[in-house]
């Protein structure tokens, strides 16, 4: 059954991007939407696990912070998502488990594995390769930018990550954490979307909103619910593995329903991250022998 709930969980995840392509609206105004339909919906689900949330006040507060990085790692990939399509920009985002490692080594004092060595490059390779290099056939309206953005994503998240997982440490349900950070995402991108994106707009419009009631729903809420209850009871290479899926996923929708055509040189790209990232993921980018006496524990 956990592995039912968690490809259930990926499988609806793997539809973000898609249903931002069909909302066609600003990215700003996909991202404060998602949120704003999802908080609602999520506070209903912890009011029926809150008597398991014991979670400090500051431990809440600090979840609330990390939605701050949530507004960002939207914000840039919606943009990602405009610029070079919903498959590419989501292969690129999934580049946080990298982040993750790079943050470990510079600022946790841990040492990488040689096979990290080896496959930190070969991912970030592998997004030059995204970019299309200035191929005439490279996908997407402007693939430099949409690496760029979707850089910046992996980043974002890697720090949304970092601030959730210290602000949760006695593994309180996932509603009240993701609740508390998905409101500090809403307060957020009601900051930067009005200053940042020209189009922003809380005027609602049909049938965009109802793709992003369904971006809210099925994605920011049912899915990474899911995936949060699930993933954590399975073992590391089965959790790697099944993650992989969510880009690969999109990448297929994207191909049915948008008709994006990657490039040899992109599909390149896309095999090298995703091999890079399922085998950081599974096997650690730190010797597993050093202290960890640190604020994250990888």
């Amino acid at each position: 059954m956990t592995h039912l709930l968690a490809l259930i969980g990926i499988v609806s995840i793997s539809f973000s991007a898609i249903f931002v392509r069909l909302a066609d609206v600003s990215p700003d105004t996909a991202a404060f939407f998602r949120a704003a339909y999802a908080v609602p919906a999520l506070v209903l689900v912890w009011l029926v696990t809150r008597d398991r949330d014991r979670r400090t006040g500051r431990e809440r507060l600090m979840a609330f912070a990390a939605g701050h990085f949530l507004a960002l790692d939207f914000a840039f990939w919606h943009r990602a998502i405009e610029d070079i399509g919903a498959g590419l920009a989501t292969v690129i985002g999934n580049t946080q488990v990298v982040f993750v490692g790079v943050f470990a080594w510079l600022f946790l004092r841990e040492r990488p594995t040689r096979l990290a060595l080896v496959l930190v490059p070969t991912v970030f390779a592998g997004v030059l390769l995204i970019s299309g290099l200035g191929r005439d056939d490279a996908f997407g309206s402007d693939p430099l930018m949409g690496v760029f953005w979707g850089v910046l994503t992996g980043l974002m998240y890697t720090a949304f990550l970092i601030l959730l997982r210290a602000s949760n440490r006695g593994l309180a349900p996932p509603a009240g954490p993701l609740m508390d950070a998905t409101a500090g995402g809403l307060i957020g991108l009601a900051i930067i979307g009005p200053i940042f994106d020209p189009a922003f707009s809380v005027a609602p419009s049909w049938p965009s909103h109802g793709w992003l009631l369904a971006l809210a729903l099925v994605c920011q809420v049912f899915g990474w619910l899911l995936i949060s209850m699930a993933l954590p009871r399975l073992p590391s290479l089965e959790t790697s593995v099944m993650l992989l899926l969510q880009p690969m996923l999109t990448v297929l929708w994207a191909y049915v329903l948008f008709s994006e055509i990657l490039s040899v040189v992109q599909w390149l790209g896309v095999a090298l991250v995703l091999v890079g990232v399922g085998t950081l993921a599974a096997r650690g980018s730190v010797q597993p022998e050093l202290e960890r006496d640190t604020v994250l524990q990888q």
